[in-house]
């Protein structure tokens, strides 16, 4: 299985920190957030490869970040894009890195800017157990933040029924992060989804469209996602993760 990390955005609100450095490797409790869900999933020995997916303003960055680490393999993908007024999208990155790779793999997707306090590792069995494509899911009861995420309408057995980004009106309390897992057959229906005019500035875009078209499960997380969009919470995070250590 091979890991793509989605590293492509400019994270303007949350200036001036990273208007010259990438919003992944802003440093938390110690050390760069990528490093944080790295090292977690090379503890579980389930991924071979990570493939983390810039822009061209901080590929270099993420190369020189990437030469350092003699652990595990990371190779850092430059999309070609200079600006938030020219970016690809997130949907449009990991089709961009499939065909750049010729990847034909099972691939766990994920934002590089989220952290978890929890492991990656049963996610992965889960999707693994099932043989489909996976997302995560957690409760969120305060429908303002509903209107800024994923909204997933869930079955009793996990399937995912519908996904909307965004929604004016929210459907149920069920929020979906930028963590997903593709089975190698869905993998290949990115181009398609693309054609057939899914969404692909948010990664969720794709797996709106992929529900209606094959089976997909929503695992419930164990623990909490912390979602780094601005100053604000970024210093929350720094405090909650140093009280951690």
């Amino acid at each position: 299985m091979k890991c793509l990390i989605l590293a492509a955005g400019y994270a303007t609100r949350l200036y001036p920190l990273t208007e010259n450095f990438p919003k992944p490797l802003l440093e938390v409790a110690g050390k760069p957030i990528l490093d944080w869900l790295i090292d977690d999933m090379a503890q579980t020995g389930m991924v071979e490869e990570y493939i983390v997916i810039s822009n061209h303003k901080f590929a270099s960055i993420f190369r020189e970040w990437a030469a350092k680490n003699d652990k595990v393999v990371i190779r850092v993908i430059d999309d070609g894009t200079t600006s938030n007024d020219n970016r690809l999208g997130a949907v449009k990155d990991i089709q961009y890195a499939i065909e750049q790779l010729q990847l034909d793999d099972d691939l766990l997707v994920m934002a590089g800017d989220n952290l978890l306090d929890f492991s990656l590792a049963g996610f992965i069995q889960y999707g693994k157990e099932k043989n489909a494509t996976c997302v995560m899911r957690y409760y969120e009861a305060d429908e303002a933040r509903l209107h800024k995420t994923g909204v997933a309408e869930v079955a009793a057995d996990d399937r995912l029924i519908a996904m909307e980004e965004k929604p004016a009106q929210p459907k149920s309390h069920w929020c979906v992060p930028a963590f997903y897992y593709y089975t190698k057959e869905d993998s290949r229906l990115i181009q398609k989804g693309i054609e057939n005019g899914c969404g692909t500035d948010a990664p969720g875009s794709f797996i709106a469209w992929l529900c209606g078209q094959t089976n997909v499960y929503a695992w419930e997380m164990p623990g909490k996602r912390y979602d780094i969009g601005n100053l604000q919470s970024y210093e929350e995070v720094k405090r909650t993760f140093a009280a951690l250590k």
